[in-house]
């Protein structure tokens, strides 16, 4: 295996299932691998929000004047996208002796893809010398591979009904796996403004100092600045993050939290917060493309992403018809998801993606059409078929006015295929700003 994609082909070929929750193959391996860190690590669970929250630590890390690692899922073109030192993505070579590492120490010891990469870019993390590591978590926290790794703060998000085949039937339940990586003796911060009773009960059962918001921090803004206080730092006058949307604020405090329970070791200036939340970018999360007509690109997916994209469109002001670029996976509660956005949409491009689980085109247009007389949607609302992500964004582009807008959500799978149409230089591509 030369390549990295040679190496990512040999991991799909490791194990008969993409998910095996649990974390005992990973300590192993981890083990032989003598695998840790000597910088603090910053660990980010939650259902919706981790993305962001990563971004903006990451952010405002490197305006301290930090060196900064970040493991960040899934992405959008290249692997290399997961794996950043200094802010910047790290070459796929880098990544070989790495992969080289993890496949002579598991010593055929069965590996699921994540569970490979993940050990893959935790040791090219572990290479540098870094003064921060932040880790995202994929699917829940308790059994997650990125949970082998100890992490001196813990950060919750928002917690909502996902991937319940395997975290549980309820908010409760969900929460509770998601507690998983808090740690005794180290803090944690939960983002959630109403989070499940579960989080607490795990954080006291753990023995881990729990920073609530509403309650050991908290936020309030106007207009133009916003201003935030915790146990001990408050910080006024803030710019509003660059990523947009009315739930940024959300992520915003939970990362000053963060920050604050790092004080000791990584002290942050007021100055580097505000310079970290100006410039902070991240693709897909309400990222609104300019020209005409608009472009939307956003990974919401579940019901409560989703009715977030939906307030957020709703405060980007009048456009006479929205047209939507929808593809996602089966196992998603999509008739909710289509019911949460249908008041906003005016025509629908329903497309294939490149993977078993997800839902097809046809299988899309048909649950729209049974759900169709008891949603609140536009009257005569359309309804298309596309092979791929990128058929499907031509097409809502060819049938756009300049003052419409397009709307690219659902799975990474989606809003990379349009991305990836946009890379390889297509004319439509060229006229509009990635």
């Amino acid at each position: 295996m030369n390549t990295l994609l040679d190496w990512l082909a040999h991991c799909e070929r490791l194990h008969p299932k993409t998910i095996d929750m649990t974390l005992a193959r990973v300590e192993r391996v981890r083990d032989r691998l003598g695998l840790r860190f000597d910088a603090p690590v910053v660990t980010v669970a939650g259902t919706n929000g981790k993305g962001s929250t990563c971004a903006m630590l990451e952010s405002i890390a490197l305006q301290a004047g930090y060196r900064v690692g970040l493991y960040i899922k899934p992405h959008f073109l290249d692997f290399e996208e997961r794996c950043r030192v200094g802010g910047a993505p790290v070459s796929a070579e880098s990544l070989l002796p790495h992969f080289e590492a993890v496949e002579a120490a598991r010593d055929g010891l069965a590996l699921t893809y994540f569970e490979f990469t993940t050990l893959a870019i935790l040791r090219r993390l572990a290479s540098e010398p870094l003064d921060l590591v932040i880790l995202e978590v994929g699917l829940g926290g308790r059994l997650d591979a990125v949970n082998a790794i100890d992490p001196d703060v813990s950060v919750i998000t928002s917690i909502d009904l996902d991937h319940m085949e395997y975290l549980g039937p309820d908010r409760e339940s969900i929460g509770r796996e998601k507690a998983g990586i808090l740690r005794s003796g180290r803090a944690a911060v939960c983002a959630d403004p109403v989070p499940p009773d579960s989080i607490a009960e795990q954080a006291r059962l753990r023995g881990a100092d729990l920073r609530q918001a509403g309650r050991d921090f908290s936020f309030e803004g106007d207009r133009q600045q916003w201003r935030w206080q915790g146990r001990s730092k408050r910080y006024a006058g803030l710019a509003y993050p660059a990523l947009r949307g009315a739930n940024q604020l959300l992520n915003a405090a939970g990362v000053l939290a963060a920050f604050e329970a790092l004080a000791d070791r990584l002290p942050i200036s007021a100055q580097a917060v505000r310079s970290g939340l100006a410039l902070v970018e991240l693709p897909g999360r309400f990222q609104v493309l300019p020209g005409q007509p608009a472009v939307v690109l956003d990974v919401a997916h579940n019901p409560h992403a989703v009715a977030t994209l939906a307030q957020n469109l709703d405060q980007m002001g009048f456009a006479p018809r929205t047209h939507a670029v929808f593809g996602a996976m089966g196992d998603k509660a999509l008739d909710e998801v289509l019911g949460r956005i249908a008041p906003s949409i005016d025509e629908w491009h329903f497309c294939d993606l490149p993977t078993p689980r997800a839902a097809s085109a046809a299988d899309l247009a048909a649950r729209f059409e049974r759900l169709r007389p008891g949603l609140k949607c536009p009257q005569a609302v359309r309804v298309f078929q596309h092979a791929t992500p990128w058929l499907a964004y031509e097409a809502a582009r060819a049938q756009s006015e300049p003052a419409d807008r397009i709307v690219v959500f659902g799975s990474f799978f989606t809003v990379g295929g349009v991305m990836a149409g946009w890379r390889a230089g297509s004319s439509v591509a060229r006229t509009s700003v990635v």
